[in-house]
């Protein structure tokens, strides 16, 4: 199956980060089956799985409230030639949570949104320019944003040339864009938080500074806007973005996505403005209507069920069930847990204490041999006490040839090729 999906779609998959490059050889090819944080594969054999659908499925897999839903919906008709009205339903669901925001428009992916909020604040300002953070890793699959990675190919020069880059955390790289290029940024566009948390007064000092050149500010809040705080990372850190998107966990794994914001902004898409009109956001399928019943069933159980809070517990038992085991092997400059509980990620480091994709495939390949699948440790609120035990004594297992490793060679415990990188030059 694997040698037949390369043949009909180019990379084997429609996601490059579910890619075979992304996985050691042993890894399960295709899955056939989820169900909470388990899945199963095509060989019948079940495992507990992290990140859970790239951090899109928050709740779980086949969750029944929003499955249900989503069903009751479908028998209704998907898309009609006029709104329909779970369309305001859901925008008043979405807008109850996003405090700071006026209106909002959905769409089916979250580089869909993060392009129309970039286009939003060019109109807005009659600008060029975007800053984007160039320490976090994605934000859209269109030209302004891939252009800046090392897979540009097919994207034009004086396209790619019109996104800059600042680093996080720091205010003085983002202030020297925009005295390098002064009336010529748009927006700058950013994730409030991912592996590090904002020092801080930085949020503020970027809205403060954005505010101050004339400049819109957008978050990105496709992982943060469901896994930080109920009303998304600009609740937990008390800022107000002008503009916002959200994604992946907002319908648990149906495809909905969304751009929120200020009424002044939002409107330039709308038919009650006289300024000149932006195309925004207007797809066949940006309001289908079982993804929406979808979305609207997992924000209920986010609003009634402490989700967020369980996310932060469950990561908080994983988190100090391995720390010790790390201690315990001296391994600590080797491999680290980071990240917010509830969407923790590891680092993998060689005997030189450098990232190392080897040893990242080594510690993927002894997990999944134990029955565990962990692209990262992104918990779900389907992962139980009993997942998570699980979980770290497959962790501490795997950990002692991790450290084996790291004194007789990895290539003695590796099997196949490393692991790449999803952003390089070539295969």
């Amino acid at each position: 199956m694997r040698s037949k999906a390369h043949s009909l779609i180019p990379g084997g998959a429609h996601t490059y980060a579910k890619g075979d490059d992304q996985y050691p050889v042993l890894a399960p090819s295709f899955l056939t089956r989820g169900e909470g944080c388990h899945v199963w594969d095509i060989d019948g054999n079940e495992f507990i799985e992290y990140g859970m659908g790239l951090r899109a499925v928050t709740l779980g897999h086949a969750y029944k409230p929003v499955v249900e839903a989503a069903h009751r919906q479908m028998l209704l008709g998907e898309n009609y030639t006029r709104p329909a009205t779970i369309e305001l339903t859901c925008a008043e669901e979405f807008l109850g949570l996003i405090e700071g925001a006026d209106m909002v428009k959905f769409a089916k992916n979250g580089s869909d949104a993060t392009t129309a909020a970039v286009r939003l604040a060019r109109a807005y300002t009659g600008r060029d320019l975007i800053a984007r953070c160039g320490d976090q890793p994605f934000f859209s699959t269109d030209d302004w944003f891939i252009g800046n990675t090392p897979m540009s190919a097919g994207i034009p020069k004086v396209v790619q040339d019109l996104t800059l880059q600042f680093r996080y955390n720091d205010i003085e790289s983002l202030r020297s864009l925009f005295a390098q290029h002064p009336g010529e940024i748009a927006c700058v566009i950013m994730e409030a938080a991912t592996a590090v948390e904002p020092q801080p007064g930085f949020l503020h000092a970027v809205q403060a500074l954005c505010r101050k050149e004339g400049a819109v500010f957008i978050l990105d809040e496709m992982i943060t806007g469901f896994r930080w705080n109920v009303g998304g990372a600009q609740r937990e850190y008390g800022i107000t973005p002008d503009l916002s998107t959200f994604g992946k966990g907002i319908g648990n794994g149906f495809s909905v996505s969304a751009l929120a914001g200020k009424r002044e902004l939002m409107e330039l898409g709308g038919l009650r403005d006289d300024r000149e009109r932006v195309f925004l956001l207007s797809t066949t399928h940006g309001a289908e209507n079982h993804a929406l019943a979808a979305a609207i069933a997992t924000m209920q159980v986010y609003r009634n069920d402490h989700v967020i809070e369980h996310l932060h517990r469950q990561g908080e038992r994983l988190r100090a069930g391995v720390n010790p085991v790390i201690k315990e092997l001296g391994i600590g400059d080797h491999f680290e847990l980071l990240g917010r509980a509830s969407n923790m990620v590891f680092a993998t480091r060689d005997t030189a204490k450098q990232p190392s994709q080897p040893f990242r495939t080594l510690f993927l390949q002894e997990m999944i041999k134990r029955g565990i699948i962990t692209p990262s440790l992104v918990v779900s609120f389907s992962h139980t006490d009993a997942d998570i035990d699980r979980t770290i004594e497959a962790i501490a297992e795997s950990l002692k040839v991790y450290r084996s490793a790291l004194e007789d060679g990895v290539d003695h415990y590796l099997v196949g090729r490393p692991v790449k990188p999803v952003f390089r030059k070539f295969s």
